[in-house]
């Protein structure tokens, strides 16, 4: 567990213990299959976690995704948050300390952290909503990175496996599920993000009305080793499983196809119209 030290009214963690932790699990997270990554139950501060979850912000009237590939799902922002611990704790998961555990755990130098959460923050599915299992955008719009890593913590207390919402890890070709991960509170899941690096939750929860499955989301960057113009841009790339009845993204793959075939400066004209 990674300790918080108190610095008058704010919570920091310590760039040593950060280091010495991510190197303990370096093996085990760069060896992992389907594609690198790690579970760890009690990944912070019970106490901390807690207090994010009592100041979870109320989904009244905020905007969410609604189509076959995501449905029922909510994301907040830190600047949308009015919880001082929980900006606290984003801003210490953006933390040179905290780039450090990722950096010993990896093993990928130079990671960057994203001071606009593209994509990131506070994230809760309700009811009958779910994330169709997907590898993620590669490039950020601002920053021009490469994503390089996914850190998902959960806040769901006393979550009965009955009310499904398991991550899912699937293997390079979607053949099969290979890892499962229960949402259960305290535990952080850690992934690396490649263009082939499937994941999801991506059956319809089962809980009761009042319940949701919540969790905390950020993403780690690099550099593009030959520059992000000769890298391929992707957008969120949702996969059907086989065997079930999920849908195929149409438009995703025609987005996909115009970046990989049309030429640059004709790309915008290509998208608006086949859009």
């Amino acid at each position: 567990m990674l300790q918080f030290a108190r610095c008058k009214d704010y919570l920091s963690l310590d760039p040593a213990e950060c280091r010495e932790l991510g190197r303990s699990l370096g093996q085990r997270y760069q060896t992992a299959a389907p594609f690198p990554h790690i579970v760890i139950d009690d990944f912070l501060d019970r106490d901390v976690l807690k207090a994010v979850l009592a100041e979870f912000p109320a989904s009244d009237g905020k905007q969410f995704f609604d189509r076959d590939q995501e449905r029922l799902k909510f994301q907040y922002q830190p600047l949308e948050i009015s919880s001082g611990v929980t900006r606290n704790l984003f801003a210490e998961l953006n933390s040179q300390a905290f780039l450090g555990f990722l950096e010993e755990l990896t093993g990928i130098a130079g990671l960057v952290s994203d001071p606009y959460f593209e994509g990131g923050g506070l994230h809760e599915t309700k009811r009958g909503g779910h994330l169709g299992v997907h590898a993620d955008f590669n490039v950020h719009s601002k920053l021009k990175l490469e994503r390089k890593i996914n850190l998902l913590i959960y806040l769901n207390e006393d979550w009965d496996p009955g009310f499904g919402g398991e991550l899912e890890l699937w293997d390079q070709r979607m053949k099969e599920c290979a890892v499962r991960v229960e949402p259960v509170f305290g535990r952080a899941v850690l992934f690396n993000t490649n263009l082939d690096s499937f994941h999801g939750h991506p059956d319809p929860l089962n809980c009761p009305p009042e319940r949701s499955r919540r969790s905390i989301a950020t993403y780690y960057y690099a550099a593009f080793e030959d520059g992000v113009a000769a890298a391929p841009k992707r957008t969120t790339n949702f996969q059907p499983r086989p065997g079930s009845a999920d849908k195929t993204d149409w438009q995703i793959r025609r987005f996909h196809f115009v970046n990989d075939w049309v030429p640059p400066k004709l790309q915008r004209l290509a998208h608006r119209l086949i859009g």
